[in-house]
């Protein structure tokens, strides 16, 4: 992950990490809605300009829709804001690194920074098993910054999927 600025839970450099510390709490109550709705608890902003463009957080399970992901439906509403696919001079704020399609997507709209909560080993396409978003064969790349507010972002993935094997489901 040499192209990932990685910033551990303790913060390391609080100067840039303070600078992105509001715009992962405006996607951790994303991320806190879809667990209040029993979805994968993401959550994604993208701001610009110091105002929040778009938002979203999963809503797979409720839309019947493979698709409704956080990430998506923030850069749906951010074009819509944008009047166009390009979403530039904006950051998107992820609570959970981004699968292929939503890095795919990132990449496709033009979003030139991306700062992730929590990595994910399992499915990430920005780092962890692939790198999407900063792949030189691709014809625009992102800014990636990890590990903001990181324990947050893990702890209510951690308790969202401790609660649902509890269940039995």
């Amino acid at each position: 992950m040499h192209d990932v600025k990685d910033y551990d839970s303790q913060l390391a450099n609080t100067h840039i990490a303070g600078d992105h510390e509001y715009g992962m709490e405006l996607a951790l109550e994303q991320a806190r809605k879809a667990y209040s709705m029993g979805e994968v608890p993401v959550g994604a902003v993208i701001i610009k300009d110091g105002a929040v463009i778009g938002r979203g957080h999963n809503l797979k399970e409720t839309l019947k829709d493979p698709t409704a992901h956080a990430e998506i439906l923030a850069i749906r509403e951010a074009a819509r804001h944008e009047a166009g696919w390009r979403i530039l001079d904006a950051t998107m704020y992820v609570t959970l690194e981004p699968c292929p399609m939503c890095a795919g997507a990132i990449v496709m709209a033009r979003i030139p920074r991306l700062v992730i909560g929590t990595m994910d080993p399992r499915t990430g396409a920005c780092g962890s098993l692939w790198n999407i978003v900063s792949d030189q064969r691709l014809n625009h790349r992102v800014e990636l910054i990890a590990g903001i507010k990181e324990r947050e972002c893990r702890k209510l993935l951690e308790d969202f999927f401790s609660e649902l094997r509890q269940k039995g489901t």
